[in-house]
């Protein structure tokens, strides 16, 4: 079984000792696991259309109040810092989250749902 690395988010704590358990009653839930970075890299994404619209509120107030103008500048610049940060978090997460489906591929298999439709086509084959 593949080593799982414990990564320790802002928002979500898993503690030392914690231990998901699969279906099965051993191991580790990587389904869960591939849904909790889902989640993580959709408020991420969240998080960069926040800071940025933002970001673009304060220089539209940095042109519409010019006596406040340098306040407005320096605050569109925190935004958009945070924009990129939270894109960031959502890039790290989407590779988490690709790299969670992965373990479960190489534990489980892969799943085919084009068998049915495999199944069909060899019978009406067979049929003909």
């Amino acid at each position: 079984m593949a080593e799982h690395h414990h990564h320790h988010h802002l928002f979500h704590h898993h503690k030392e000792d914690e231990q998901l358990v699969d279906a099965a009653g051993a191991g580790f839930d990587y389904r869960k696991e591939e849904k909790h970075h889902k989640h993580l890299e959709q408020l991420g994404e969240m998080g960069a259309i926040a800071a940025g619209a933002y970001a673009l509120h304060e220089k539209h107030k940095a042109k519409k109040d010019p006596e406040h103008a340098h306040k407005h500048k320096i605050e569109e610049e925190i935004a958009a810092a945070a924009a990129v940060g939270a894109g960031g978090f959502a890039f790290h997460e989407h590779h988490q989250k690709k790299e969670a489906k992965k373990e479960y591929e190489e534990t489980y298999g892969k799943k085919h749902h084009h068998l049915f439709w495999c199944e069909y086509v060899c019978v009406c084959v067979k049929l003909s």
